[in-house]
């Protein structure tokens, strides 16, 4: 029988956990994860859809981010197919936005209660589940999207009161929020808040009360734009010239110490960082064995952080 403390460095198919065991919804996970949105780019490509997800379960991921809006519906129907009951991954979807293929963004607000249990429905149906371990209600009150409008303008109560009765009636496991405010986290931590999906990188840090809030109260941190994005105030962290001076001391590349540095930062948050390519998932994978030392992470946390509107829509 494997030692404790070999459990938590491997998940159970024996694989080491890359970036080591963190702590999602009461649960042990691997803390580099797998953000599913970019598998729409192999709409085209089933088959080579299905084996990059099987690879992320032999590289030691058992935390896969996903929606049913992404590829609308396709990357969850290729979910079922590639993820295996004996995989034990934990599969963490979300609600609050559905597929505008018509409209100027490729997505559009669905935040009203009766949207979101339609959603959380919509997701069990496609991943073939009788329950979502964890669903994050996505607001629209912070970071890079679409502003609630007209009926889209719902109070953050009324979200939680239909997330709650989800995860009374067993269709979800815990609620997460995205893309919420620090008062709004406030107002929801009586709920039972598991996970906080927020923009957030070495340059943007505008949420560090919030990062801490949530480390106090036991909840993980789950960023998405880890490295910046092409959305204004957003820069890409692996332009930054610290960053690229400590690629070159350590021979990996910007992206890996941009992750590394995040997971340093704080021992709640966890990865999901996503790709279409199977040498960048081995490449984010192998972030998570990155070791900065003091003075590299001293250099890293003197980069001023960086602010700019990040509203669209």
């Amino acid at each position: 029988m494997a030692s404790p403390a070999r459990s938590l460095q491997h998940t159970p198919s024996g694989a080491r956990r890359p970036g080591g065991p963190g702590q999602l919804a009461g649960r042990t996970v691997s803390r580099v994860g797998f953000g599913a949105m970019q598998l729409e780019r192999l709409a085209g490509d089933r088959k080579a859809a299905v084996a990059l997800l099987r690879r992320t379960v032999e590289l030691g991921i058992d935390h896969i981010d996903t929606a049913q809006f992404y590829g609308h519906g396709f990357v969850n129907d290729v979910l079922r197919e590639a993820i295996r009951p004996e995989d034990d991954v934990m599969v963490v979807s979300k609600v609050g936005a559905a597929p505008d293929p018509d409209g100027p963004l490729p997505l559009r607000l669905a935040q009203r209660p009766e949207q979101l249990r339609a959603g959380v429905e919509d997701n069990l149906a496609a991943l073939g589940l009788e329950q979502i371990p964890l669903v994050n209600l996505r607001r629209a009150d912070n970071g890079p999207g679409l502003r609630a409008e007209g009926d889209q303008v719902v109070d953050l109560d009324d979200q939680l009161a239909v997330m709650t009765a989800l995860r009374d009636e067993g269709k979800i496991g815990a609620i997460g929020l995205s893309s919420v405010t620090l008062d709004g986290l406030r107002r929801a931590l009586p709920t039972g808040i598991a996970c906080v999906q927020n923009a957030y990188s070495l340059l943007t840090r505008d949420d560090e009360d919030m990062l801490r809030l949530c480390l106090a109260e036991g909840i993980a941190w789950v960023p998405y734009f880890p490295l910046g994005s092409a959305f204004d105030g957003l820069p890409k962290v692996s332009d930054e010239p610290a960053v690229s001076a400590a690629a070159r001391d350590l021979a990996v590349t910007p992206a890996q110490v941009g992750l590394a540095w995040l997971l340093s930062h704080a021992p709640n948050l966890l990865l999901i960082p996503g790709t279409a390519d199977p040498d960048h998932l081995e490449a984010n994978v192998d972030a998570g064995a990155v070791t900065l030392d003091e003075a590299t992470v001293a250099a890293l946390d003197a980069v001023p952080p960086r602010r700019g509107d990040i509203t669209l829509g």
